[in-house]
């Protein structure tokens, strides 16, 4: 028996196995032939696009079910090392047991982290929607604040980043707060980024929506400052000015998982991310492939690389699983590339702004892009139903679609 080994359980991972099990089954291949396994904590995927939304614990779809419906087995643990000379990686479950698992084929999908450089009080004062625990913690944080007398540090909430992340946490918030503290509170929400204009990766054509919608939310920008120091009750920008504050939201970037290190033949970008071939593999370890945020890959031959999005990572993850099966099977690779880059960003409660294009322009505005939002957010992102028609449809769609 062959074994086709994914590390992860998010967009990618999950693209990856039903991509691969689509491919065995095309194929007439048994499982008990090729054996396709998932490994993650938890059989389900974290809608993380959706974190900074109310009631984050609920934004998670199971995905065991979905695994068994396509013969994928899911092994649950965390991956703690990888070693690509014995082909093996080391679990650590729940109750603390370690063991090993080989592969024939490893699927790296193991996804990111927000990037939280070494700034006093950072890791123990400041909140993110980075993951779900996170995003639980910051929820719960601002319900509590119900609870305190009024004040500028109750009443102020500063986001560390203007891009996509930090813009939709922070459109979000005035809403959110009024409910919370009710419609008279003397609500402040203030975007902080060390970048002279707000979302500086979309480029120039939506900015000036964005920086309605800003205005519109009552949303406040201090661009060219980062932050210097964050306590329980403020937060010191780098040009020396303490702002009060007891919810400072970190939004300043991501990181790929740390197992990219566990392969030092390979080469890294600056996120450390794995950089690799056109059809995915690490040219430097043939037996492993990446995809999702661990992945620096090209998307086309115009020098355009995937971004740390879930519109990249299931494309990324379907492409790497078709390849990963396809290789051990004797069938040709096919090179991924997704030409077409859309983005669909958040503008607070009634509005947002589709663009098409790596540079950006605007299609939809408003109520129209806001609809488009929400059919993104509560339905395209989510898993196919639970049985093999549904789940090979996906991820045939997920392999092929350009946007």
């Amino acid at each position: 028996m062959q074994r086709i080994l994914i590390v992860g359980a998010g967009f990618a991972g999950m693209y990856a196995a039903l991509s691969a099990a689509r491919l065995r089954d095309e194929r007439g291949i048994s499982p008990r032939a090729l054996e396709i396994a998932v490994v993650a904590p938890e059989p389900r995927l974290v809608v993380r696009p959706r974190l900074y939304e109310r009631a984050p614990e609920t934004l998670a779809a199971p995905l065991a079910e979905l695994f068994d419906a396509v013969d994928v087995r899911y092994e649950q643990g965390r991956v703690e090392a990888i070693d690509p000379a014995s082909h093996s990686v080391a679990v650590v479950g729940f109750d603390g047991a370690r063991r090993s698992l080989s592969y024939d084929r490893l699927v790296l999908a193991a996804g990111s982290l927000g990037f939280k450089p070494d700034i006093p009080g950072l890791a123990k004062f400041a909140f993110s929607v980075d993951q779900m625990d996170d995003a639980v913690v910051l929820d719960r944080h601002l319900k509590a604040l119900a609870d305190r007398p009024p004040s500028p540090a109750r009443d102020t909430v500063v986001v560390a980043g203007g891009g996509f992340t930090g813009i939709e946490v922070a459109t979000e918030m005035p809403s959110r707060l009024r409910e919370i503290l009710g419609p008279r509170a003397n609500v402040r929400v203030l975007i902080v980024d060390r970048n002279e204009v707000i979302a500086p990766a979309m480029g120039p054509n939506p900015r000036p929506l964005i920086e309605k919608a800003l205005r519109a939310e009552g949303v406040e920008t201090r661009l060219g400052v980062g932050v210097s120091k964050i306590t329980e009750g403020s937060v010191t920008l780098s040009d020396g000015q303490t702002i009060e504050s007891a919810t400072v939201i970190w939004a300043a970037g991501m990181r790929a998982n740390p197992l990219t290190e566990q392969f030092r033949a390979a080469e890294r970008d600056r996120s450390g991310r794995l950089v690799v071939d056109r059809n995915l593999r690490l040219p430097e370890v043939p037996a492993v492939f990446a995809a999702g945020d661990t992945a620096q890959a090209l998307t086309d031959d115009l020098g355009h690389r995937a971004l740390m999005s879930c519109q990249h990572a299931n494309r990324l993850g379907a492409a790497a699983g078709h390849n990963v099966a396809a290789d051990l099977l004797g069938v040709p690779l096919e090179p991924y590339q997704q030409k077409n880059y859309v983005t669909c960003l958040d503008l607070g409660p009634d509005d947002a702004v589709f663009t098409r294009g790596w540079d950006a322009q605007v299609e939809l505005v408003g109520d129209k892009a806001k609809a488009m939002k929400r059919e993104i957010n509560t339905q395209w992102i989510y898993p196919p139903k639970a049985n093999r028609a549904d789940a090979f449809k996906a991820a045939e769609w997920a392999r092929l679609v350009d946007y």
